[in-house]
């Protein structure tokens, strides 16, 4: 069985758990860009607890291609997002093997939301040492046939009951707080818990 789901950036462990769970994937690559998802936004554990990082793009049309989602960086959001990043995970364990990884996609700077997005999720899917079967769509499909799974913005803000979808909580030290935080970005997984982090993201993964 498949699945067909949207790029998210820097995605959380519910995703990555969609995407072993199924191991083959359909990244819709033709749909219009919804505005207030994880298209353009991910969690990661700060000092002050959540911070939700959120990158800014240039809307010149009310359906917008999501191929076509330009990134808006006038307003210098690459600064804000490495520095929390940095603040965040600067001294986790796992920082100084990884940090550098990251570091080069936001210095490229891409032009579009969509390619952002497919750089930091091939470098995330290098880390965790998985190689899901994956294609872009070349034309969007209202419904799918038989023997796909249909995953398009389940994971969103907006369905706070979607949080945990594919994947049960798995508690591991993080960088802050006393209090375990679940379903944050990929990010602070591959950072606190290096190359331990594939063990417990399939440990994750909910068994139907």
């Amino acid at each position: 069985m498949s699945v067909r789901i949207e790029l998210q950036y820097l995605p959380s462990l519910d995703y990555f758990a969609c995407l072993l769970k199924y191991g083959e994937v359909s990244l819709e690559a033709q749909e219009h860009f919804v505005k207030q998802t994880y298209r353009n936004r991910c969690h990661i554990l700060a000092a002050n607890g959540v911070d939700t990082l959120i990158v800014p793009v240039i809307h010149s049309a009310p359906k917008m291609p999501i191929r076509e989602v330009k990134i808006d960086y006038s307003q210098g959001w690459v600064r804000r997002h490495w520095g929390a990043i940095v603040a965040a995970y600067g001294k986790a364990p796992y920082f100084e093997y990884f940090g550098s990884d990251f570091e080069r996609v936001y210095l490229k700077k891409p032009t579009f939301l969509f390619d952002l997005n497919w750089e930091l999720l091939t470098i995330c899917l290098k880390l965790l040492r998985q190689k899901p079967t994956i294609r872009l769509t070349e034309v969007f499909e209202t419904s799918l046939p038989e023997g796909h799974f249909d995953a398009l913005s389940q994971i969103s803000p907006k369905n706070l009951s979607g949080h945990n979808i594919f994947s049960k909580p798995v508690v591991y030290q993080q960088n802050f707080g006393t209090e375990f935080v679940p379903n944050l970005s990929i990010l602070d997984l591959l950072m606190c818990q290096g190359a331990d982090a594939t063990r417990l993201l399939k440990q994750s993964v909910k068994v139907e």
